[in-house]
This record gives structure tokens, C-alpha cells and sequence, in this order.
């Protein structure tokens, strides 16, 4: 079916209580699991690209954005269940602008080297344009911590905790940030972590709450890996309507590959393109599909598509 607004996307997870998943891809195949995943638990779903890796200047080869743009578009219209479409977390203007002329139906611009001034001209400045365009916005507001502070050595750690207190979303500041800016959806941190890669951690809730009392706008968690799930169901209760998925997703596909690789590696065209037990890219689809599986259902969205 044709994308589906995100206005409504989220109006309607607002209304029956639930968060929407946005599952980043990275290619065909990740892109493919996704969406069957979503269909096979009825899921409405926000597939998507990470703009801040396609734009980024040090990649080997650039990027044509036109290319995930009729990715994702046609991703979505054969899908059978309700689409959005992000383009997420780019610091690049420029290469969001273009995003919204590709055909996203959601951008994200995102820098958290700019300060708070700039960057407050910056996505208004996006915000006007891209609602021109029919096209959402979602920014963040406050700084993630990277990483996981318990693998860190103890001095590391404190100081990591203490950076990511600093980082946190003020509720009063949130609610100027929104009025100014005009954007649709508001990320927050708020105990959440990027690239979480063991473990799990709750995110303050009474810090949720106040910043939904403060905001009208649906609450975005980043870092959705290493969030517990008790967490997360209580924050969808007190206002969090999308949840992003990354780290968990790539973890799970590149394990499937290296496993598949390993036990066949003579056929080239078994590995690539046969669509067989052993074709790497198979594996890589379903691996992506069982790991978006694994934590769809905590989002409370499997059946809403009906």
C-alpha cells in the first residue's frame, strides 16, 4: 500500500496505545525482513535509511540517495501493511532537503556538534521546508551516550554516567524546542544509549512523564536495543509512540551471514542470488526478520494493522 503519513501513523498509535518500531535497514535484504516481520504480525512499521551513514564524507564510494529513496517507496507500496518512511538522524542539510524531494516521508536532522542556537535555526528552517513538501519532522532534543558504560573500566564508567546525565532532556526546554521549531516528533534522551552492545538498562520514566506534560508531540526513544522491556512498555504508556531499532539488528544479520558463509563457500552462486539453504543473502533477510521479531511484540503494535 502507498506510505501512510506519519501524522497519521502516530495518531493512530496515540489512540490505541502502542509505539510504532522503526527498524533501520541498510540494504535489500535488511529492508525485505523487515517488512516481513510487519506482515507476519500485522505491524504497522517506519522503515528507513540512516542518513548520517549515506551522507557521510568519509564513505569509499558516494552514495545515491535517489536509489534508497525508490527502495523504500516501493518497499512500501507492496507492502500490506501501513508504511512511513524516515530518512534519520543526518547532519548534512543539504542531503535532508534532498530526502524530502526523494520522496521520505519523514526526515530527521540531527547534529550534536551544533550548538543549541544553530541548530534551532537549522531544523526550523528544515521544518518549514519539508512541511511544504508534506513531509514530517522529528529532532532530538538532549545528548546519547554511545556505547556501554559497564564495559568500561570504573573510572570510564563514572565519567560516561556523569556525561550522560548532563545530556538529559529538560521538560521546560523540550516545549520551547518544539514551539520554536515546529517539528512533529521530539526524541529525547532520557537514559537511552546508541550502540548498546550487551546488556539492558531503564530510562527514567519520571523524566518521560514530565516532558509529555510539557509536549504535545509523540516522544521518540532512540537506542530501542538496549532499553529493558518493562521500560519500554511503561514509557509507551506515558507518551513514547516510536521506538528506533538499530544495533540489535546488525548484530543478528552479520552472526547469520559469517554462520552461512562458513558452512559453504565453494558455489558462488549459491552463496549470492539462488535463493537456497546456503545464499548468504537469505540468511541476512531472515536474520533481520527473526530479530525484528524478537522485540515487536513489547512495542504493542502486532495486530494494529487490521
Amino acid at each position: 500500500m502507498p506510505l501512510r503519513p506519519p501524522s497519521e501513523l502516530l495518531s493512530h498509535a496515540r489512540q490505541h496505545h502502542y509505539a510504532l518500531g522503526y527498524f533501520e535497514s541498510w540494504n535489500f535484504e535488511s529492508l525485505q525482513g523487515v517488512l516481513d516481520a510487519a506482515e507476519a504480525t500485522r505491524s504497522p512499521i517506519i522503515i528507513g535509511f540512516n542518513g548520517e551513514f549515506l551522507s557521510s564524507p568519509d564513505r569509499k564510494v558516494p552514495e545515491r540517495l535517489q536509489c534508497y529513496a525508490a527502495l523504500g517507496r516501493a518497499a512500501a507500496n507492496t507492502a500490506n501493511v501501513p508504511c512511513g518512511f524516515i530518512f534519520n538522524e543526518c547532519p548534512n542539510d543539504e542531503w535532508v532537503r534532498n530526502a524530502v524531494l526523494a520522496g521520505f516521508n519523514l526526515v530527521m536532522p540531527a547534529d550534536p556538534c551544533a550548538n543549541y542556537d544553530d541548530y534551532v535555526r537549522r531544523v526550523t528552517s528544515i521544518s518549514i521546508f519539508a512541511h511544504q513538501h508534506g513531509v514530517a519532522v522529528e529532532a532530538e532534543l538532549g545528548h546519547l551516550p554511545f556505547g556501554l558504560p559497564s564495559v568500561l573500566s570504573d573510572v570510564a564508567s563514572a565519567k560516561s554516567e556523569a556525561s550522560a546525565k548532563e545530556g538529559l532532556t529538560d521538560p521546560d526546554a523540550a516545549a520551547r524546542f518544539v514551539q520554536l521549531t515546529g517539528i512533529d516528533l521530539l526524541a529525547i534522551s532520557v537514559g537511552n544509549v546508541h550502540v548498546m552492545q550487551k546488556g539492558e538498562r531503564d530510562v527514567d520514566l519520571d523524566l518521560i512523564s514530565r516532558i509529555a506534560q510539557r509536549t504535545d508531540k509523540p516522544l521518540v526513544l532512540h537506542g530501542g536495543t538496549g532499553i529493558s522491556q518493562t521500560s519500554l512498555q511503561e514509557a509507551i504508556r506515558l507518551g513514547v509512540h516510536k521506538i528506533n531499532y538499530g544495533t540489535y539488528l546488525k548484530r543478528s544479520y552479520l552472526h547469520a551471514v559469517r554462520a552461512a558463509v562458513a558452512v559453504n563457500d565453494e558455489n558462488p552462486h549459491e552463496l549470492l542470488g539462488m535463493g537456497g539453504d546456503h545464499d548468504i543473502m537469505i540468511a541476512g533477510r531472515m536474520a533481520v526478520r527473526d530479530a525484528v521479531l524478537e522485540r515487536i511484540e513489547t512495542l504493542g503494535c502486532c495486530g494494529k494493522a487490521d
